[in-house]
């Protein structure tokens, strides 16, 4: 590994910026801290902005990671473990990590600039879930996703950019009321289909349909809401066995976007 500078001094003033970064009550996230060597790389490659990369000392860097931080201009420093262990404590200790300035947030005329569906997740609160369906739309295709009441304030959540793999910032994720993701879906001539175990349409009755469309997944206990069911243009189930309650919200959404893997990858050519 190619020497690196070592912080072995608490009062250096890249700890205090982990400290500050890593705090819950944080009312404005302007910065955010991504862990783990693979969400790292992918969002240096998505082009986020980095202040620095450190690793505890007691880990090496891959020459990957290094390589391509170099390339970028981006400041890797180690830092000893014993400092490492102070910033993480009872919390899960990253080994390696950076602190990134927070991209914009997304905007509906972000989603807007593909063809891709738009997948929308009403209600939806497992950050576990929606890290898995990011990665899913950016893989089958989909142009975003929309989160309506998902008790997340920014899509820079710690917990978010774990369970995404980094990949958060890969596609268009905007927060919005279901109000104005109706209005933008109809602004766009967009149908609305409701995902539900009694729909009228079966998911692999959308394959042959060529419309853009948004794609509407309550949580599993709740369902879709009232508002979304109500604006739909038809609900749609996924045949399953019946002693089967239901499915995972993330398996729905890839089952469904799986259904139009045609017509979204002839949408982003």
């Amino acid at each position: 590994m190619t020497d690196l500078e070592t912080i072995v001094n608490i009062s250096d003033p890249a700890v205090q910026r982990i400290i500050d970064v890593t705090k819950h009550s944080r009312s404005s996230i302007r910065t955010t801290l991504i862990e783990d060597v693979e969400p790292l790389m992918q969002c240096i490659r998505t082009g986020v902005d980095f202040i620095e990369i450190y690793s505890s000392d007691t880990s090496p860097i891959p020459d990957e990671l290094l390589e391509l931080c170099r390339r970028q201009k981006i400041a890797v420093r180690l830092i000893d473990s014993s400092i490492v262990n102070q910033l993480f404590k009872a919390e899960r200790k990253a080994k390696t990590f950076g602190i990134a300035r927070v991209p914009r947030p997304a905007r509906f005329s972000d989603i807007a600039k593909d063809g891709g569906d738009v997948v929308v997740l009403d209600g939806v609160k497992i950050v576990g879930n929606i890290g898995a369906i990011v990665r899913t739309s950016l893989a089958l295709g989909a142009s975003g996703i929309i989160l309506v009441d998902s008790d997340l304030t920014s899509i820079a959540d710690r917990r978010l950019l774990r369970a995404s793999r980094g990949y958060v910032f890969s596609l268009p994720i905007v927060l919005a009321s279901r109000e104005d993701a109706i209005a933008f879906m109809r602004d766009r001539g967009m149908p609305l289909m409701v995902f539900d175990a009694e729909g009228e349409l079966e998911v692999n009755d959308l394959g042959d349909n060529e419309d853009q469309l948004a794609l509407v997944f309550g949580s599993e206990k709740g369902g879709p809401s009232d508002l979304f069911s109500e604006a739909s243009s038809a609900s749609v189930s996924i045949p399953m066995i019946s002693s089967t309650e239901s499915l995972n919200v993330s398996v729905s959404v890839g089952i469904a976007l799986h259904a139009r893997i045609r017509r979204n990858f002839a949408a982003n050519r």
